[in-house]
């Protein structure tokens, strides 16, 4: 099956855009092989002038798999089923950000844990009234990844990034408006962030966001990348990751039945 789904549009510029649609199970999960067919489909449609994430299912993305984690945790293999996760991950965010095309993200539901990291690093992004972003990090234990240290502090300030993590708050869709996260909210968000991409100059566009992302930024946001992923790598296999991450399943448990 495939886990994202590409479609090129004609723009009324005469510019193209490629949107990928998240099409896998559980929500979305950031699993290896939905992470790497997120990399395939990008590098499929090099030649659009922007890309659009959005998602066929309620919920943009669940973020990691928790589940799959404890499973190789007692495996004895966190840190290495990790690898096959995070660094893939930041490696996406960082393209996004760094890729001479305006992205957009259309999304829907739970934003949460590393997904959000594809928000963080949009251009232009465009909500639903119930879509919301939550860490999550704090309550599992893992270490921040997807940008939520590297990139959400440059966007909102350190300040209010860290209390937001710390206190594992849900920041509803209209918050995320308010916050500079967002630049609209509507059902639905797809076709309304089109509409948006087919009234911009591309090009002019394009032309602001080489120039807000100089080398510079970008390679403070790689180094913070990186630094995510090592803390990331240092946390998943210790005792009191594996106690945050149970409770955490427990909780959904109890929330299901």
């Amino acid at each position: 099956m495939s886990k994202v789904l590409v479609e090129t549009r004609a723009l009324e510029s005469g510019s193209t855009a490629a949107i990928l649609t998240f099409n896998a199970p559980r929500a979305n999960a950031l699993e290896p092989e939905f992470l790497a067919q997120i990399t395939r489909a990008l590098d499929s449609v090099a030649g659009a002038d922007a890309v659009v994430l959005t998602s066929s299912g309620r919920n943009f993305s669940s973020g990691g798999d928790v589940g799959a984690f404890v499973r190789a945790f007692e495996d004895g293999t966190p840190v290495d089923y990790a690898r096959q996760v995070v660094p893939p991950l930041q490696k996406l965010v960082y393209r996004l950000a760094a890729s001479d095309q305006i992205v957009g993200l259309a999304g829907t539901g739970a934003i949460t844990g590393g997904s959000a990291g594809f928000l963080f690093a949009a251009d232009l992004v465009v909500l639903s009234p119930g879509a919301f972003i939550q860490p999550y990090y704090a309550e599992v234990g893992f270490a921040p990844d997807g940008g939520w240290a590297a990139l959400l502090p440059l966007i909102i300030g350190p300040a209010h990034a860290l209390r937001l993590q710390i206190a594992n708050r849900r920041i509803e869709a209209r918050e995320a408006l308010v916050l500079g996260l967002a630049q609209d909210i509507i059902d639905p968000p797809l076709e309304t962030l089109m509409g948006q991409l087919n009234r911009l100059d591309l090009g002019a566009a394009r032309c602001a966001k080489r120039l807000i992302w100089t080398e510079a930024r970008l390679a403070q946001l790689s180094e913070g990348l990186e630094a995510e992923t090592q803390a990331f790598l240092a946390r998943i296999a210790l005792p009191e990751t594996r106690d945050g991450m149970g409770r955490f399943l427990d909780t959904l448990a109890r929330e299901k039945a």
